[in-house]
């Protein structure tokens, strides 16, 4: 090529990206050529969910993704329509499944009911449902909950008042959980969670299950060659994760042995007897033939992983939520702590004030921010978008509990109000509306017993101490697929003066 070529070809490109930059520069979300939208995308990867709530807003509740070209994250659908959710979660279910890719991404939690599709999500979700339905297991959890408040929860928050430290009280509901959903599991208490504030030490299957979450995320907006390569090499999130997976693997394989050698009344890590009347779902889960055959060890341990990080990440973060909302908002404190006063031996059902707190705290921080489906046929969305086979569709939890026409003008206000009738009851909102518990069939089996949990924990804590959040302490959502505080939940916790 001559000079005047090279010269002449110049200019054209750069002809080019000047029109590409005027048509782009007022657009919230550019869409580049091969490199797609993934740009704006990673530009606010730090507040995600606040970036796709300002988009969703922006483009009528739902929009199509342009990623880069020949990569796992070319195009998806990403919505927050509840009349859309409606239709992918419940009327049109059938045509929307996990996908092709859900298993390699998900690959961390084995095969579960997380990543089954088909007869053989039908099957799992049915024995897990009657297991967690069951009276005794939910007499036993409550048995289980209320003995650790009393014997560890509690008494911990009235050592820190003594010398009024502060507290991670996110890392303190994330141990207490733990500890709550081991002993339903094993029979045993993992004891995380500490007598003293001064015992306090970093355990590795607790941390194991965020890193584990962390990795999922990855797996989603990184291209699949890189993060294959990554855990070919061994080398960052990727090697991350291994180290997660062999640390929790192990405490799970020491918990089935020492149920498999009939150690019942030997509680993990400590010297205390063991309640015999607790319900194990482990023992259920073998009671129901899954613990047969030369895939029982690894179905034991896929089901018991799953239940480890549902029991315990989503309902600390509800409850770190829940805390923190409640400690800026004195008028809602003490509207909760005079109806535990008015119904002190009533019992929770009675507590409805509470409960339409906690749901205002899952609306406004629920704690899986997003799911995806993907489309096996053709369709068309009641929004009138259209989707392709193999299609992804993302439907964003987090927007939609900020949605100005699902939730009124004061969307963003923290108001229990909202859910109680002017009868005193509970206004029942749908699910694909309130969807912090997910919709239609796959709706999340454990949402009673989350409920119950949260309730007994909230009732406890805030009858017996105020949490005040420490000055200056910014609170903020940490980019992962369970919705935690980027930099914990810092508190300092004072006797309450009923």
């Amino acid at each position: 090529m001559t000079l005047f070529q090279y010269i002449a070809l110049f200019v054209t490109i750069l002809f080019i990206l000047h029109n590409i930059w005027r048509r782009n520069k007022n657009e919230l979300l550019p869409n580049w050529p091969i490199i797609g939208m993934l740009p704006s995308v990673l530009h606010n990867q730090s507040n995600i969910h606040d970036f796709v709530t300002l988009l969703l807003k922006h483009y009528g509740s739902t929009f199509h993704f342009k990623g880069p070209w020949f990569t796992n994250i070319a195009n998806f659908t990403l919505t927050s329509d509840p009349m859309n959710v409606h239709h992918i979660t419940s009327k049109n279910f059938s045509n929307y499944g996990r996908g092709s890719d859900f298993p390699e991404i998900f690959e961390v939690l084995g095969i579960s009911l997380i990543n089954l599709d088909s007869n053989d999500w039908k099957q799992e979700r049915t024995i897990l449902h009657s297991l967690l339905k069951r009276k005794s297991f939910k007499t036993s959890l409550q048995q289980i909950i209320q003995k650790k408040l009393e014997s560890c929860l509690l008494p911990f928050l009235d050592h820190a008042t003594k010398g009024l430290q502060v507290l991670d009280l996110q890392d303190i509901l994330e141990r207490f959980t733990f500890d709550i959903i081991g002993t339903s599991l094993f029979e045993f208490d993992p004891n995380c969670l500490p007598y003293k504030f001064n015992e306090f030490s970093d355990i590795a299957y607790v941390k194991a299950i965020s890193v584990i979450e962390d990795t999922i995320l990855f797996r989603h907006y990184i291209p699949k060659c890189f993060w294959k390569l990554q855990k070919w090499l061994q080398i960052g999130q990727e090697k991350k994760n291994n180290i997660a997976q062999e640390n929790i693997h192990k405490f799970l394989y020491n918990c089935i042995s020492y149920y498999k050698d009939g150690e019942e009344k030997r509680t993990f890590k400590s010297n205390e007897d063991v309640d015999e009347s607790h319900s194990c779902l482990l023992k259920d889960l073998m009671k129901e033939g899954l613990g047969k055959g030369e895939m029982a060890e690894k179905y034991i341990i896929n089901t018991t992983l799953n239940l480890l990080a549902a029991g315990s990440g989503t309902v600390s973060s509800g409850l770190s939520w829940f805390f923190w909302l409640v400690s800026t908002h004195p008028i809602v404190e003490t509207k909760i702590i005079q109806e535990i006063k008015d119904n002190f031996l009533k019992g929770l059902d009675k507590l409805v004030y509470l409960h339409g707190a906690i749901c205002e705290a899952l609306r406004l921080y629920p704690p899986i921010p997003f799911e995806h489906k993907c489309a096996i046929k053709s369709d068309i969305l009641p929004s009138g978008d259209h989707v392709s086979p193999n299609t992804k569709l993302i439907y964003s939890l987090y927007a939609m509990g900020r949605m100005e026409q699902i939730w009124g003008e004061d969307c963003l206000e923290f108001k229990p109000e909202r859910w109680i009738s002017n009868r005193g009851e509970i206004i029942q909102v749908p699910s694909y509306k309130f969807i912090a518990f997910n919709a239609g069939p796959r709706s999340c089996i454990g949402k009673d017993i989350s409920f119950v949990q949260m309730k007994m924990v909230a009732a406890n804590v805030l009858w017996k101490f105020h949490i005040e959040v420490v000055e200056g302490h910014f609170v903020t959502p940490r980019v992962a697929m369970v919705l935690r505080m980027k930099h914990g939940l810092k508190v300092k916790v004072s006797q309450r003066c009923i």
